[in-house]
């Protein structure tokens, strides 16, 4: 079987080209989309991803800031940043790098953020719309993923679909996604993680199985029915002998699944740019706010 790859890079330029009218109208109204990174620590991931997305922003003419701050801040102070942020009427957006050191509580921080500024879409209010089926922020991983079975044709009505990983950044809201009754989702989603006894059992099952478990490799050509789409959403760092010292492993075998799978998302280049398009649509809705 020919395997489709889902190219993420192709869809976010999609995603780009979309948005430059919607950019040029907020210039043309004297509203500058902008964008607040906080970057505690230096965690060298989140330092590339943070990297990146700035870049994006600059590239499309949009103002983004980063924060820096010394991995022992202390939560309080980490607090008092977030809320001179929701201030500063500069910023339409708030990024809270995750993740944060373990003194600071994850969930302190983004309760800390204005929902109206939750480009990320974690505060509970924003996560309470997606669970009644209204949502408003939607998280970027989620989101990107939905944007790339709708770029591609993916048809999810009456599908089976396997979350392999039930984070409240990707699985738990990609389940909500994609049993929405709407025109775009509307599958019979079952969740597995960690605690789930031979979830091959469940991947052989689904027609779209979409991993994101944080371990490279797991998923091989034999846990999936042929013919099945699978979304890697892992990006693992596997040391390396190459110049990096490292090298992007998915969650599933790609080299395993081609041949079986019908589509798959490669890693790099599948759904990690489509988490950047999303952040830069997200930042120019909450900026459209001010156009109602």
């Amino acid at each position: 079987m020919d395997t489709q790859i889902l190219s993420g890079k192709v869809v976010s330029e999609s995603v780009y080209d979309n948005l430059k009218p919607r950019i040029d109208k907020l210039l043309s109204n004297s509203i500058m989309p902008g964008l607040a990174v906080v970057l505690v620590g230096d965690d060298a991931p989140s330092q590339v991803y943070v990297k990146n997305k700035t870049k994006k922003f600059l590239s499309l003419g949009l103002f983004s800031e980063t924060i820096r701050l010394n991995n022992d801040v202390s939560q309080e102070d980490l607090i008092g940043v977030v809320n001179n942020l929701n201030n500063d009427n500069r910023y339409h957006g708030i990024l809270v790098q995750l993740p944060l050191p373990n003194h600071i509580s994850n969930e302190t921080i983004i309760n800390a953020i204005s929902p109206n500024k939750d480009v990320d879409g974690f505060h509970p209010v924003n996560f309470g719309h997606l669970a009644a089926g209204k949502p408003t922020f939607i998280p970027c991983t989620p989101k990107g993923i939905m944007r790339v079975f709708k770029h591609y044709n993916i048809n999810l009505s009456n599908k089976h679909v396997v979350v392999v990983g039930r984070s409240n950044i990707v699985g738990r809201p990609i389940s909500i996604l994609t049993s929405l009754k709407r025109n775009d989702s509307n599958a019979t989603t079952t969740i597995c993680h960690s605690g789930t006894k031979n979830i091959s059992y469940y991947t052989k099952q689904a027609d779209i199985v979409i991993l994101a478990l944080g371990y490279p490799k797991f998923l091989k050509g034999n846990d999936i029915k042929e013919g099945a789409v699978v979304i890697d959403v892992g990006i693992n760092r596997v040391k390396s002998t190459s110049g990096k010292g490292y090298m992007l492993l998915g969650d599933c075998d790609g080299s395993s699944i081609i041949g079986h799978a019908s589509a798959l998302t490669p890693v790099p280049g599948g759904i990690g740019p489509m988490t950047i398009a999303m952040l830069v649509e997200n930042t120019i809705e909450a900026a459209e706010m001010e156009l109602q």
